[in-house]
């Protein structure tokens, strides 16, 4: 099949070759493609070099790389491992919980139990931390002449390469519990020797920061963008550059996958015509890289052999290419499409593997019941940190609710400055609340502890923090209906999870400031966490009413999505939230063309297995029509999403 661009020479792309670096990390939008580059270069730098030991590594959530494999069996000097971050933790909890209590002893006004809740709900983060130490500790010891990882979608991989930076706080709140100890045994032994404790802290905080050197050394690590020559991905993909910019990770080559040959087919020509207008923004916008392009293949590239073959059609994609013509806008096409949500439905989530389309349907979903149901205020929100609304509106959407049409608002929440907010919220009360003390009162080392309290937070509490947002807004009666755009499969789930963790905190924080309340009064954050906790009551009483509540599953005809989907119904069953509705997007439509045709059946035999697996779930086949972008060809969409009336 022909690719647009020119052939691979001298063996591909340079993280191929003999300059491969130690570490390398395939990254981008949900859905892009990240799996299959990984475990196709895991297999070719391990078929090259026989007498070395490669590790190919999934950091994500919903790991894939089992499922890209379908079950073949690995070369014998190549190891696969889908990091499980959960384990790794409760591993680090098992080796060094009892090294955490004595720290939380030594020391401060606090009482051991006061601590040691904090330590065992918070960890922040820690749990893919210590998933992601273990790949820096590989790396150190020479185990493998490669690692190659296949990350989480963008948004939490920013989060885990921004660990080094977001762990400092952490440390330094443990650290501050021994201020105190090492203070006193200073003044009354005269000197102060470093023991395990510290040691165990100065040996965390080295890993950490080994962690960060590798990451940013050109000579050991490589970041390969994935990416498809869409709107949202590339725009996603221009944001994503920009953070390993900042984050002085390095990048040489970004890749294109799955662009349409040049034919004569109409349905190829719309999409390739699209795609090398994408293909020249990249070049224009991320410029200094080598671009390669790889072909959109008739068949799912799973398996040895197919994997062990899919950079032979990596092809560099030129900075100047034919000018593409604006395909024409062909209608939505849905068969079977289900009715609308019921009037009664006040949160709707729609949720999937990342990149089958859910920002997309999202969108299309909150217009059509806009126009459809006046008078109902409808708002249609992420907390994704890797927003998409902007960009498939095509109008900018920000951290307050922005109107897109009359009875329909919009919002991306920013997560993580919720919690930032607390954070300042927290350290004005505390400040005022020491001021007011008796002033021969010595706090010193305590109120270093007291003002760090919030470091020790639990992961997630943004984006819980971010949900209660919209779900206060819902309470408060602005809103009548919230349609979530949610994070892919792997997270949402971990989210939905989440409450419950979150409540667990809070009660060991009220209990805390309860039992010192003669001494710090803190009515600000005290009120913010009040409402923290009521919206969370209101968000799970709200899940649990399939009423009012509804999870509408995304995904598209292919076996891994096929699998991942599977996995987030379990968890609906499990949770429970009801998932009455199954969109499987993105289906190519009927041609005569020999690729077109080949996806279309191989798309078939997928959905047959949906309709085999979820036989109470009502299904509808959405069909590709290029990307809908903005409000008009979205509303059209949402036309054809679902029963008339």
């Amino acid at each position: 099949m022909k690719t647009p661009g020119r052939t691979a020479s001298g063996g591909g792309p340079a993280f191929l070759r003999d300059c491969a670096p130690r570490l390398l990390l395939f990254g981008g939008k949900g859905g892009v493609g990240k799996t299959t580059c990984a475990t196709a270069t895991a297999l070719t730098l391990a078929g090259r070099g026989p007498e070395s030991s490669y590790v190919l590594v999934s950091t994500d959530p919903a790991h894939s790389l089992a499922d890209s494999l379908a079950g073949s069996p690995l070369p014998p000097n190549l190891t696969l491992v889908e990091l499980d971050a959960g384990q790794r933790l409760a591993a680090f909890k098992s080796a060094h919980g009892g090294t955490l209590k004595e720290i939380a002893a030594r020391g401060t006004f606090l009482d051991d139990d006061d601590i040691s809740r904090f330590l065992d709900l918070s960890l922040p983060g820690l749990d893919e931390l210590m998933a992601f130490l273990e790949v820096s500790r590989w790396i150190e010891e020479d185990r493998y002449a490669c690692v190659i990882v296949d990350t989480a979608p963008w948004g939490h991989t920013l989060r885990l390469l921004e660990m080094p930076e977001l762990i400092g706080p952490w440390l330094g709140a443990l650290d501050a519990l021994l201020a105190k100890h090492r203070y006193m045994k200073k003044l009354y032994g005269g000197s102060y020797r470093r023991d395990d404790l510290d040691e165990f802290l100065l040996g965390l905080a080295a890993s950490v920061e080994r962690m960060k050197k590798i990451l940013r050394d050109p000579v050991r690590c490589r970041f390969v963008p994935v990416t498809l020559a869409e709107p949202l991905s590339v725009t996603e993909t221009v944001g994503l550059m920009g953070d390993l910019e900042r984050l002085k990770i390095p990048v040489t080559e970004l890749v294109v996958n799955r662009l349409y040959p040049d034919t004569g087919c109409p349905v190829c020509a719309d999409g390739l015509d699209g795609q090398m207008r994408e293909v020249k923004r990249i070049h224009d916008q991320m410029s200094g890289h080598v671009v390669w392009g790889l072909p959109l293949f008739p068949d799912e590239v799973r398996g040895r052999e197919r994997l062990e073959a899919f950079w032979e059609g990596a092809a560099e994609l030129p900075e100047t290419a034919r000018v593409p013509r604006l395909p024409a806008s062909a209608p939505p096409q849905v068969d079977t499409p289900p009715p609308l949500p019921s009037p009664e439905i006040a949160l709707l989530i729609f949720a999937g593997k990342g990149g089958v389309g859910k920002t997309t349907l999202a969108c299309a979903t909150a217009l059509r019941l806009a126009r459809e149901r006046p008078g109902t205020e409808i708002l249609l929100f992420s907390t994704d940190p890797a927003h998409s609304l902007s960009a498939c509106l095509a109008r900018p959407v920000g951290p307050e609710p922005t109107l897109l049409a009359p009875g329909l608002g919009a919002m991306e929440i920013d997560a993580q400055a919720e919690l930032e907010a607390l954070k300042q919220r927290y350290a004005s009360d505390l400040e005022r609340a020491l001021a007011s003390l008796l002033p021969n009162l010595d706090l010193t080392f305590d109120r270093e502890v007291m003002e760090r309290i919030l470091d020790l937070s639990p992961p997630g509490l943004d984006e819980v923090m971010a949900l209660s947002r919209a779900v206060d807004l819902l309470a408060s009666g602005a809103y009548h209906v919230l349609i979530l755009d949610a994070a892919p499969t792997g997270h949402l789930i971990r989210l939905l999870e989440m409450p419950e963790l979150i409540d667990r905190w809070l009660k060991v924080f009220f209990g805390l400031f309860l039992k010192y309340k003669t001494i710090f009064r803190l009515p600000g954050v005290s009120e913010r966490l009040v409402q923290l906790s009521k919206d969370l009551k209101r968000f799970r009483a709200l899940l649990a009413d399939p009423r009012r509540a509804s999870l509408h599953a995304v995904t598209i005809a292919t076996e891994m999505a096929y699998a991942e989907t599977g996995d987030l119904l379990a968890a609906c069953r499990r949770l429970p939230i009801s998932a009455p509705v199954l969109f499987v997007n993105l289906a190519t439509p009927e041609s005569d063309c020999p690729l077109c045709s080949a996806l279309r059946r191989r798309e078939s035999r997928v959905e047959r297995k949906f309709r085999d697996a979820f036989p109470g779930t009502r299904q509808a086949l959405v069909y590709r029509r290029g990307e809908p972008r903005g409000l008009e060809r979205l509303a059209d969409l949402g036309g054809a999403l679902y029963q008339a009336g």
